[in-house]
């Protein structure tokens, strides 16, 4: 594994690579929140828009579709530039919210929607390349980590203010004016503070170059792999959690409600988890050890639904591991072909977007049979992921 120090550490010339990396985080908690918004809103928008459930949930299977081509829109950040592509993907996602608070209708929605995975799938490789390129592995578990509380960020912090300023207005499209306008502002910050992009005349690989080295790399195939291995273990269980707590305690509102928190808490607890020991410990060791306490977290939770605070915890500790596992992968994963960096790591959303649509596809079918078959079928998945790092990831 090469591990030669890029080109700078988190005290960087300028404005400090730590303090990019900050502001870095906050224009991917908008993105993140416009990702993740549709979810709690849901109902909201589709009564807002006189649709049903379903059809507003056309649009999310639409974007979710993207993560299938995420390799043709992640490599713009190999052949064009980090830089580049970052404020892309942050133009593309706030010409999407714009639409809808120009155009309050469902065709702008869906649009928007699909818009949205667009710039998301072209900002974030761009910028787990640009980490990657800046900041020296033996410290990169922790820029990582950073960046991804913008997942938690949204679920406990920007949702629930939308939330309540949805219900202030009584406009469903509330939220849209202002993550556009704060998308604007985060294209603004990065602009002053990101280094124009130094292609010089180095070697930048085309897609096809890209994956060609992607596919002569056994370790980098490997983890291509755990990811996809993972991703439909976590969303085995993930997409029916809901219809299992529902029936188990027939608390709709209250438990699921309690549940979102719990699982942006555990994503919270494990991003820093991985901040503060991924580097101390190895990325490899590190995500072989949140993989296989994920493991034992799937095979306890059919013991924990005897009460909805055991089984809270349970999903706690279910979401933590496997938060701690997939984050401590990402740097590992990122210093494994330099070469087709940007490209890689938007293979590792296709692998994930797969994943989690076979999660997807036989959760339910194995929850007719009960929650103890989705625990055992993902805590398998979990085991093979596991051996696929320690047969083909070399220590770090």
């Amino acid at each position: 594994m090469n591990t030669a120090a890029p080109t700078s550490s988190l005290n960087g010339p300028g404005l400090r690579l730590r303090d990019q990396i900050i502001l870095i985080t906050l224009a991917r908690t908008v993105l993140n929140t416009g990702q993740r918004m549709i979810y709690p809103f849901l109902p909201t928008f589709a009564r807002g828009l006189g649709v049903s459930l379903e059809t507003v949930a056309l649009g999310v299977t639409a974007r979710a579709g993207l993560g299938l081509i995420s390799p043709l829109l992640g490599a713009l950040a190999d052949r064009h530039g980090r830089r580049r592509s970052m404020l892309a993907g942050l133009i593309v996602f706030a010409a999407s919210m714009l639409l809808v608070t120009v155009w309050p209708t469902y065709p702008a929605l869906f649009t928007a929607l699909v818009l949205a995975g667009v710039g998301k799938h072209v900002f974030d490789p761009a910028m787990q390349a640009y980490i990657g390129d800046r900041v020296g592995y033996a410290r990169r578990g922790l820029a990582i980590a950073v960046t991804e509380v913008s997942w938690s960020g949204a679920f406990l912090v920007s949702i629930p203010v939308l939330g309540w300023l949805i219900a202030r207005t009584g406009a469903w499209q509330t939220p849209y004016p202002l993550l556009g306008g704060a998308a604007l502002l985060a294209l603004a910050m990065l602009w002053r503070v990101i280094p124009a992009d130094s292609m010089g005349t180095g070697y930048r690989p085309t897609l096809r170059e890209g994956v060609r080295l992607i596919l002569a790399h056994r370790a980098a195939l490997a983890i291509l792999l755990v990811g996809f291995l993972i991703s439909a273990s976590n969303e085995t269980i993930g997409i029916i959690y809901g219809a299992w707590m529902e029936g188990a305690f027939a608390l709709k509102v209250t438990a699921l409600g309690a549940s979102a928190i719990v699982i942006g808490l555990a994503e919270l607890t494990g991003e820093g988890a991985v901040a503060g020991f991924a580097d101390r410990i190895g990325k490899r060791r590190a995500a072989i050890g949140g993989i296989v306490a994920n493991v034992a977290a799937c095979l306890l939770l059919p013991a924990l639904e005897f009460r909805v605070e055991t089984a809270l915890l349970g999903l706690f500790l279910f979401y933590l591991t496997f938060e701690f596992a997939i984050v401590s992968a990402i740097p590992l994963l990122s210093e494994l072909v330099p070469g087709a960096r940007a490209t890689l790591m938007a293979g590792n959303v296709t692998a994930f977007s797969a994943g989690r649509m076979l999660g997807a596809l036989i959760g339910p079918a194995l929850f007719s049979v009960g929650l103890l078959a989705n625990c055992t079928v993902a805590a398998l998945g979990d085991a093979l992921a596991v051996a696929a790092l320690l047969l083909f990831v070399p220590r770090d």
